[in-house]
C-alpha cells in the first residue's frame, strides 16, 4: 500500500516559547553590547550604525509595541482582526529577509542618532526594562487573541500580535548579526578607525 507524505504546515509558536526566544535574544544582544570597548560602542565604520545606535534602534522600536500590549483589547480592534491565522515564524523571518534584502529602511521616528558611551547604561536599562514589561504583558494575552488582534508594522503591513512578538525576537537577532558583522577581522577597531580617517 503507498502513503501519501502529509502537508504538515508549520507550527506557529506559542507562549511559552515566544518567552523563551523573547529572553534569549534580549539575553544574547545585552551580553554582546556589555563586551565592547567604548570606542566599539560609539564608532560607526563604513555607513552603518554603531552599536550604541543599534541599541537605541531597538529600544526605539519595542517601546511602542509593549505600551500597546497594555491596551484594553477593545481599542485594538482599531486595527481590524486577522481573518486568517497566524504564519509560522520561518515564514515571517523570511518574509521580513526579504523585505531587508529588497532595500527596505528602518522609519525616521525609530532611526537612532548620535550614541556617547555614557548613554549605554541609560539605553540597556530601557531594553532591559521594556523585556520585562513586554513578557508580563504577554502572560494577559490567551493564544487565540494572539492570532486574533493585529497591530501595523511600518514594513510587514498587519501582523497579529503573534506575528508582531515574532518580528521583536527576528528585530532582535538581526540586529545583533549586524555588530557581529563589524567585528574587525584580524585588526583592532583602533586600526580600522585610522585606515577611515587617513
Amino acid at each position: 500500500m503507498c502513503f501519501e507524505p502529509l502537508n504538515v504546515l508549520p507550527m506557529y509558536l506559542n507562549q511559552l516559547e515566544i518567552r523563551g526566544l523573547l529572553d534569549k535574544g534580549f539575553d544574547d544582544f545585552v551580553d554582546y553590547i556589555n563586551t565592547l570597548p567604548d570606542i566599539r560602542f560609539t564608532a560607526a565604520l563604513n555607513g552603518q550604525w554603531s552599536a550604541g545606535q543599534q541599541l537605541e534602534h531597538l529600544v526605539k522600536s519595542i517601546r511602542p509595541i509593549c505600551n500597546v500590549m497594555a491596551y484594553p483589547k477593545l481599542t485594538l480592534l482599531y486595527f481590524g482582526t486577522s481573518p486568517l491565522p497566524s504564519r509560522s515564524y520561518d515564514e515571517l523571518s523570511t518574509n521580513y529577509r526579504a523585505l531587508l534584502g529588497n532595500g527596505c529602511k528602518s522609519i525616521k521616528i525609530w532611526k537612532p542618532g548620535i550614541t556617547y558611551p555614557g548613554q549605554r547604561v541609560v539605553l540597556l536599562s530601557a531594553l532591559l526594562s521594556l523585556r520585562i514589561k513586554l513578557l508580563d504583558r504577554l502572560k494577559r494575552w490567551t493564544e487565540s487573541d494572539l492570532d486574533k488582534y493585529r497591530l501595523p508594522h511600518p514594513l510587514m503591513g498587519k501582523l497579529t500580535i503573534r506575528e508582531t512578538l515574532y518580528s521583536i525576537i527576528y528585530h532582535t537577532q538581526h540586529h545583533l548579526g549586524k555588530m557581529q558583522d563589524q567585528e574587525p577581522v584580524g585588526q583592532s577597531w583602533e586600526n580600522q578607525l585610522q585606515q577611515l580617517i587617513f
